[in-house]
């Protein structure tokens, strides 16, 4: 389903104008897209100095990312505010108001990953921080909220399910898979602990809604075929829960170590098995996804798809896979899950550069700022 509005008579005087007047939440997208691919460079198994530069340069253009298009998304309500209630209220658009916490949580991530050569490592644990706790508030008021509109307010006759409803259930899984990088700097105790149950939490609220949802969405898929051609690469947002769930478990699994020690170290080694079994059992689901999705993308590609903000759906979904696959590889320390982490961040690299080269064309061309 495409977002279509009316747009108003224009001419050239007021173009400067109307600048900020279609930028819609999914615009952070582009942000969560950059984001994932500094993030998943910098905890890829393999390692080497040109890498880890450039994944600082990508974090760099992610934070910039973040701040020009938060900024630009804030003179859309200002300036725009009609508008800005118009999109807030259509069924679809309003799912990606899940896109702004999955940003802030991502590029926290990459501050807490390679903010420190550039900040220092206090800054850039502030930094971090600050940015997951934004987020994941920002997040679980999303995944209430929205739903709560779309039960409420929406127009219910012909409804059918859409893989952007998964946007406003995935903030919670970032912030448990981010959190776990966040708790080795949190204070040993009670404090670190509550951190650790948060984020297991928010695993299984995301999770649970998430399949849920899945479940609605694969249903429909069968019964009322692939949606419009615009909107086909929203088919890969299905990965986005996949692969971040199997970050999160295993990051988590891990993590329980520092937590439960002693009498309790047996809980620390339950929670890691449970991230192994789950990643493994998940691992073959997306397995499936993946090949649906690639599948579905080919087959749209041969009906005119043509580039829209939807093609960044390319890439977060399938950078959590890569980091999905770099966790599960380090619990079980294998190096064939290793090597596909390697592989699927090649493929995510190439899909980067592709949808952000076209993006910068687009906003240059004036043709995603003012739409038709």
């Amino acid at each position: 389903m495409t977002v279509t509005f009316p747009a108003p008579i224009s001419t050239e005087t007021d173009t400067h104008r109307r600048t900020f007047e279609h930028i819609t939440p999914n615009w952070f997208a582009a942000v969560m897209g950059t984001g994932i691919v500094a993030t998943a460079a910098a905890t890829l198994p393999v390692q080497f100095p040109a890498l880890h530069v450039f994944a600082t340069a990508v974090w760099v253009f992610a934070v910039t990312a973040l701040v020009v298009i938060g900024t630009a998304f804030a003179l859309h309500w200002i300036g725009h505010r009609g508008r800005a209630v118009e999109y807030a209220r259509h069924p679809v658009m309003v799912q990606f108001y899940g896109a702004p916490p999955m940003a802030m949580l991502t590029v926290g991530a990459g501050a807490g990953l390679l903010g420190a050569d550039l900040l220092g490592s206090t800054a850039s644990t502030v930094l971090f921080a600050t940015l997951w706790i934004a987020g994941t508030i920002a997040g679980l008021l999303t995944s209430v909220v929205v739903p709560y509109r779309m039960i409420t307010t929406s127009d219910h006759r012909d409804v059918a399910a859409l893989p952007a409803w998964l946007m406003p259930v995935v903030p919670p899984m970032v912030s448990a898979s981010t959190g776990a990088l966040l708790l080795p700097h949190v204070p040993d105790g009670q404090w670190r602990l509550a951190l650790l149950c948060a984020c297991y939490a928010m695993f299984g609220m995301s999770l649970i809604v998430g399949m849920i949802t899945m479940t609605l969405i694969y249903g429909r898929l069968l019964h009322g075929g692939l949606p419009p051609v615009d909107a086909a690469p929203t088919v890969w947002i299905t990965l986005g829960l996949i692969g971040q769930s199997i970050t999160a478990a295993n990051l988590l699994g891990t993590d329980a170590s520092m937590v439960f020690t002693g009498s309790q170290a047996s809980i620390a080694v339950g929670l890691h098995v449970f991230g192994i079994g789950y990643g493994l059992i998940m691992g073959g689901f997306g397995a499936l996804m993946f090949a649906l999705a690639a599948a579905l993308t080919v087959y749209a590609a041969r009906r005119n798809l043509g580039f829209s903000l939807t093609w960044w759906s390319f890439t977060f979904p399938l950078g959590t896979c890569v980091t999905g696959a770099t966790a599960l590889g380090n619990s079980l320390d294998f190096g064939a899950v290793h090597a596909l982490a390697v592989v699927l961040y090649a493929v995510l690299l190439a899909a980067w550069v592709t949808v952000a080269a076209r993006t910068v064309r687009g906003v240059l061309r004036g043709s995603l700022l003012h739409p038709n």
